[in-house]
């Protein structure tokens, strides 16, 4: 059962999005609504229960045409396909979805209101899914019968252990399987500087010759940087590498509760001073600097202290992967509850702990894309008992960080009042930030199944900077079309040398191209600057020596 969901599961995974966060208020405030909005119109009511009656007369006698929606995997076991008693279970449980779906639609709410009513009704049908119970589960009841009941008792053992040492969610992954610097984020390289913020690992030459000028990557401060650099096979860095590209990486340092005082202005500054060094061990003038996601929103505020210094002639280029500068209420379920109550709320809640743990957003997160990410785990772990998978990506996505207070409060300034969009409003050590002084060649990298960060919401960026942007748009969701490595490519993406203001424009006239983007862009790097220089036979350089082996020390707290 979790095997099948990889594809899916990997699509949703913690970035920016739930620093604000979704409290049980929220959602009992959104639920209690829509029962009052039930009470106060007892004829809408009545009549709604009387359609969902004859629907399940018709369910009864086998006259129903209700049938889950196609390549629903909840239902597609034999069972619920060839035993009268479970489709009509089904076919109940889809009548009474869609019976309740159209009371919700019928009471009146609009807009973001409306919104928020059907997510909570949707929470509350698919909990009560028929494949979430044992008795319900064809499936699972078979697996107990011929497992003689051992089924089961592993099931018990995975939940008591999922109680003690997962804070009673689900586990997505065996996390035995893996192991950071051994199959994991195991190219190798070495630690060249450090300070309270950040490590600096320069990546070992594959190539004799190497570009001439590096690539600079910061990953988010949520989660660890070796997305980056997962299995071999899956290793952008060792992609690039091969490339004949000089890669430099960020790994955050995970903050404690004494680290709360860190904001966008310390991580900002640590990047710059991270850029000098690797300018230096590089011996290049300039750099091209890389993001993603919540990392994408701290290195363009860098590229704006930078330009507002007028010091941004350091850098070549930027490129910004699933990334929102500009963020809107409709990018994502969590913008319909991020009032100002909630964020305020969150704001309050990481300041009395020092810190946002990165499992407190794995959970809401979860809670977003249930069926996915949690109901799921439920019927692998616990109705038939199985170990949850071996997959590298899920193994990352649970090796979770946290954020210190004054950053977690900095995020949500920028996110309740888009400061990156408003000329001068947001400060970094008094030097205003406007990215439209941002005029280096930039690429914009989104995907098309993406539900944390729409690709939509990532084409506004062409029009926030001042320079000339490539949007490039990829199929699959967030992780996936990050993580696209040529070799066996069923992918495509999507170019267009015109960025009008709609992205739905810029859709339509898209060229479509066959496999990996990956290519495409190291092209575009190699365009800007073709000329290389012999690759450096040792780590680090007298200034900054080799400290540690990759991959450090931050990376392991």
């Amino acid at each position: 059962m979790a095997k099948e969901g990889q594809e899916s599961v990997d699509d949703h995974v913690v970035t920016l999005n739930p620093i604000v966060g979704v409290n049980l208020e929220d959602l009992a405030r959104t639920g209690a609504a829509v029962l009052q909005a039930a009470m106060l119109q007892p004829v809408l009511a009545a009549e709604h229960v009387l359609r969902f009656n004859g629907e399940l007369v018709r369910v009864l006698f086998g006259s129903s045409e209700r049938r889950p929606a196609p390549g629903d995997r909840r239902f597609l076991d034999e069972g619920y396909q060839n035993n009268p008693l479970y489709s009509r279970l089904v076919q109940g449980w889809v009548a009474w979805s869609a019976v309740l779906g159209e009371w919700v639609e019928a009471m009146g709410f609009e807009g973001e209101e409306l919104d928020r009513a059907r997510f909570v009704t949707a929470l509350a049908v698919d909990s009560l899914a028929p494949s979430n119970f044992l008795l319900g589960n064809p499936a699972a009841l078979r697996k107990a019968f011929d497992s003689r009941g051992s089924s089961l008792a592993a099931g018990l053992k995975n939940f008591v252990d999922d109680l003690r040492h997962n804070h009673g969610m689900p586990s997505q992954v065996d996390k035995s399987a893996f192991k950071v610097g051994g199959n994991l984020a195991n190219t190798a390289g070495a630690v060249i500087h450090r300070s309270e913020i950040l490590e600096l690992i320069q990546y070992q030459p594959r190539t004799d010759r190497q570009h001439g000028q590096p690539l600079f990557i910061v990953p988010p401060q949520i989660n660890k940087y070796y997305i980056y650099d997962l299995a071999p096979d899956k290793s952008m860095v060792g992609y690039l590498l091969d490339q004949g590209f000089q890669v430099f990486m960020v790994s955050w340092r995970n903050p404690t509760p004494e680290h709360r005082a860190w904001g966008l202005d310390d991580y900002v500054l640590a990047l710059d001073e991270a850029v000098e060094v690797t300018r230096e061990v590089a011996g290049a003038d300039r750099i091209n600097v890389v993001g993603a996601c919540a990392g994408g929103i701290t290195l363009a505020t860098a590229l704006g202290y930078l330009a507002g210094r007028d010091d941004l002639g350091k850098v070549a280029s930027l490129t910004l992967m699933v990334n929102v500068l500009q963020p809107a209420v409709e990018d994502s379920v969590i913008g319909l509850f991020a009032g100002d109550e909630a964020i305020e709320a969150a704001r309050k809640k990481s300041a009395r702990a020092g810190v946002l743990d990165g499992a407190d957003t794995a959970r809401i997160f979860n809670w977003m894309r249930p069926n996915d990410l949690i109901w799921n785990y439920v019927v692998s772990n616990y109705l038939l008992g199985e170990t949850p998978p071996a997959f590298d990506i899920l193994y990352w996505n649970n090796d979770t960080t946290r954020l210190p207070a004054r950053l977690h409060s900095d995020f949500l300034d920028v996110f309740k009042d888009n400061l990156l969009t408003r000329q001068g409003e947001l400060r970094i050590k008094g030097v205003p930030i406007d990215l439209k002084r941002i005029t280096v060649p930039t690429f914009v990298t989104g995907g098309t199944t993406d539900h944390i960060t729409p690709w939509q919401a990532c084409y506004r960026t062409t029009q926030l900077l001042g320079g000339e942007v490539t949007y490039v748009l990829s199929t699959a969701g967030h992780i996936q079309s990050l993580i696209n490595p040529p070799a066996a490519s069923k992918r495509k993406f999507y170019t267009n040398p015109q960025n009008p203001p709609s992205a739905d424009a810029w859709r339509r006239q898209a060229e479509e191209h066959a496999g990996s983007w990956w290519p495409y862009w190291a092209d575009w790097l190699k365009a800007l600057h073709p000329d290389d220089m012999d690759s450096p036979v040792a780590f680090g350089s007298d200034r900054h020596p080799e400290l540690a082996p990759a991959p450090g020390s931050y990376v392991f707290e």
